[in-house]
C-alpha cells in the first residue's frame, strides 16, 4: 500500500500507554512476565481501574495544543486486557473493572472531532490467553532468547508445540483486530510483540489483508514485519534515517505507562531537540505519556506537551509541509526543507555566537530571517573554488531574537536546494 500522505506530514504523534498497570504503577505487562510482581497481584489491578476522571476530549485538546497530528492508544497491551467491549475472550475493562465502559470509542470520537488521526496500539502477543503459550519461535532473536522458555510465551520445557491451540489463538487475534477495524476504522494500527514468533507463525499477510479489506487506508507500522508501512526506532534518534517513512517512539520520562516514582522527565528543551532532530531526518516523533488509572495525565507530562507545542507554534513554517533537511556535515544542527525546496530552515540549539555557517551550499541565498521574529540577518559567502562552493556565513541573531528552546533561521534560496557533496579539490 502507498503510504497515506497525512502520516509524513503529521510530524508529531502522541503515544498513550493506558491500562490496568497504572493502578499500582508497575511496568505495563512486563511486571508479571519478568517476575517483578506475581501474576495474581498484577491481575488484581483490574479491581482498582476506575477511569473515573477519563476525559478523552481533554486529551484531544492537549494533543492538539502540543501540535500533534495523530495519537496512538494502547487498545490492548501484552497483558491481554482490552480497553473496549470485545466479544473475543473475557478480559476487558468493560466487564471486569470498575471503569465499566468502552474507553476506545470516546477516544476515537474526541480525536476525530478535533481533526486528529486515530491510532490504536495492539499487541500480537497476549500473555494471558490460554492458547498463546502453545508454540515456540523457530529461531529466537539474539536479544531475547528467553521467549522460548518463559511460561507466559512458550510451552513448558519438554512439552511439544500445539499447532491447534496456536491456530485458535490466531483466530482470536484476527477477530479482535477485525473488531477494531469494523468499529473504529483506525487511521493507523501500531502493532507490537512481533519478536515472540516468526513472521510465518503470525500469518501477517492474512492479517494485513483482513485490515485492508475493512479499511484500505489504515497505516501499519513495521511490527507487522514485511507488511508494515514505516519503521519504528525506539527511545533514541538513529544516526542514519531508516529507508522510507519512519517514526521515533520516545517516552517523556523513562516509563511508557504511569509509574509514580519515575521523575526523570525530559525538559521541554530536550524534547524540542529530539523533535527537531527527528523531523530533520524526515521522521515523525511519537511522544509517549502514561495517564494515571483515573485517566488524568500528570501535570509534569502535560507541561512537557504544552511546552513542545508552544515551540512548534512559534516555528510552524519549519515543521509542517517540510521534508528532511541537510545531510550531516553541512550545518551543526538539524534542518528542514520546504516542500518546494526553496527555503531551508536551520535549527540552532544553543545561542549562536558571531556567525552560523553552512557548507556545500550551491544555491545562492537571497535572504535570511529569524523565524518567529522576522529579523533579517546579514549573510555572505567566503571562499570557494571552481565546483566547490564557499562557506555561507550568517551573522548571529541578537539576544532578543534567540528562542529559549531552539532558534530557527529561514534561508530563502534563489532556486531549489543544490548541494556539493564531494571531497574538494586535491
Amino acid at each position: 500500500m502507498a503510504m497515506q500522505p497525512w502520516f509524513p506530514d503529521a510530524k508529531l504523534g502522541i503515544f498513550v500507554h493506558y491500562g490496568i498497570y497504572a493502578v499500582d504503577g508497575v511496568p505495563e505487562s512486563w511486571a508479571f512476565y519478568l517476575g517483578q510482581v506475581p501474576h495474581a497481584r498484577y491481575m488484581r489491578q483490574l479491581d482498582g481501574f476506575t477511569a473515573s476522571a477519563y476525559d478523552p476530549e481533554g486529551w484531544a485538546d492537549l494533543f492538539a495544543r502540543a501540535g500533534a497530528g495523530y495519537a496512538v492508544l494502547t487498545a490492548r497491551h501484552h497483558d491481554g486486557v482490552a480497553l473496549w467491549d470485545t466479544a473475543q475472550g473475557n478480559l476487558n475493562v468493560v466487564r471486569h473493572t470498575p471503569a465499566g465502559r468502552d474507553l476506545v470509542a470516546p477516544y476515537v470520537d474526541a480525536l476525530r472531532a478535533r481533526g486528529l488521526k486515530v491510532g490504536l496500539y495492539y499487541s500480537h502477543s497476549d500473555w494471558n490467553h490460554p492458547d498463546y503459550a502453545s508454540v515456540r519461535h523457530p529461531d529466537p532473536p539474539h536479544h531475547n532468547p528467553g521467549i522460548n522458555t518463559n511460561p507466559f510465551s512458550a510451552p513448558p520445557v519438554g512439552a511439544a508445540d500445539d499447532p491447534g491451540a496456536w491456530s485458535r489463538f490466531l483466530d482470536y487475534r484476527d477477530a479482535q483486530v477485525g473488531e477494531l477495524v469494523d468499529r473504529f476504522a483506525p487511521d493507523l494500527i501500531w502493532f507490537d510483540g512481533e519478536w515472540e514468533r516468526a513472521e510465518e507463525q503470525w500469518r501477517t499477510g492474512e492479517l494485513a489483508a483482513l485490515i485492508h479489506a475493512g479499511n484500505p487506508r489504515t497505516v501499519l507500522n513495521a511490527r507487522m514485519l514485511s507488511h508494515g508501512d514505516y519503521a519504528t526506532p525506539e527511545q533514541g534518534v538513529p544516526l542514519q534515517a531508516p529507508d522510507g517513512p519512519w517514526e521515533l517512539c520516545l517516552t517523556v520520562n523513562d516509563s511508557w505507562g504511569f509509574q509514580p516514582t519515575d521523575h526523570q522527565h525530559k525538559s521541554v528543551r530536550r524534547l524540542v531537540r529530539y523533535f527537531a532532530e527527528t523531523i530533520g531526518m524526515g521522521g515523525n516523533l511519537l511522544l509517549d505519556v502514561g495517564p494515571r488509572e483515573d485517566g488524568t495525565i500528570t501535570p509534569e507530562q502535560t507541561a512537557r506537551l504544552e511546552g513542545l507545542g508552544a515551540w512548534i507554534a512559534r516555528h510552524r513554517e519549519a515543521v509542517y509541509g517540510t521534508v528532511a533537511g541537510l545531510p550531516a556535515g553541512h550545518h551543526y544542527g538539524p534542518s528542514t526543507l520546504s516542500a518546494d525546496r526553496r527555503t531551508l530552515y536551520l535549527v540552532c540549539f544553543d545561542p549562536p555566537r558571531e556567525t552560523v555557517a553552512v557548507r556545500g551550499l550551491r544555491t545562492p541565498v537571497t535572504r535570511v530571517t529569524v523565524l518567529g521574529t522576522g529579523t533579517e540577518l546579514a549573510h555572505r559567502v567566503v571562499g570557494g573554488l571552481h565546483d566547490v562552493p564557499g562557506v555561507l556565513w550568517t551573522d548571529a541573531p541578537h539576544a532578543s531574537d534567540v528562542d529559549p528552546e531552539a532558534t530557527v533561521l529561514a534561508l530563502e534560496l534563489a532556486g531549489e536546494l543544490d548541494l556539493y557533496r564531494g571531497p574538494g579539490l586535491a
